[in-house]
C-alpha cells in the first residue's frame, strides 16, 4: 500500500511547492499594495491614515515575503541534504574525481 499525501507538508517537495506559491500570492499582493498606495497619495490629506495604514501592510508584506523566500531556500537545502544522504545524488567530490580523470 503506498502513501498518500494528506497535506502540501507531507513531504519536502510538496512543501516546497507550497512555499512558492505563497511567496508568488505575497508578491501579488504586494504590487496591489503599492497601487493602492499610489492612488491613496493622490487623494489628498483625507487619505494621509488610509495611505498610512497601507504602507504598514506593505511593510509586514515584505517582512513577510523575506521570511518566506528564506524559508524557500531552507526547503531546498533540505533537499539537497535528504538526496545526498539518500544517495540520490552524487557528492561533490565524485564529479571532481570524475572530471579530473575525464581530462586524462
Amino acid at each position: 500500500m503506498s502513501y498518500t499525501s494528506e497535506t502540501p507538508f507531507d513531504n519536502i517537495e510538496s512543501s516546497h511547492q507550497y512555499v512558492s506559491l505563497l511567496a508568488d500570492a505575497i508578491e501579488e499582493a504586494r504590487r496591489e499594495v503599492e497601487e493602492e498606495i499610489a492612488v491613496s497619495m493622490t487623494e489628498g490629506e483625507s487619505a494621509e491614515r488610509r495611505k498610512e495604514a497601507l504602507q504598514i501592510v506593505a511593510y509586514n508584506l515584505a517582512k513577510l515575503s523575506l521570511h518566506i523566500k528564506t524559508s524557500g531556500r531552507i526547503l531546498n537545502d533540505l533537499r539537497s541534504l535528504r538526496r545526498l544522504l539518500l544517495a540520490e545524488r552524487e557528492p561533490l567530490h565524485v564529479h571532481a574525481k570524475a572530471a579530473g580523470t575525464a581530462g586524462n
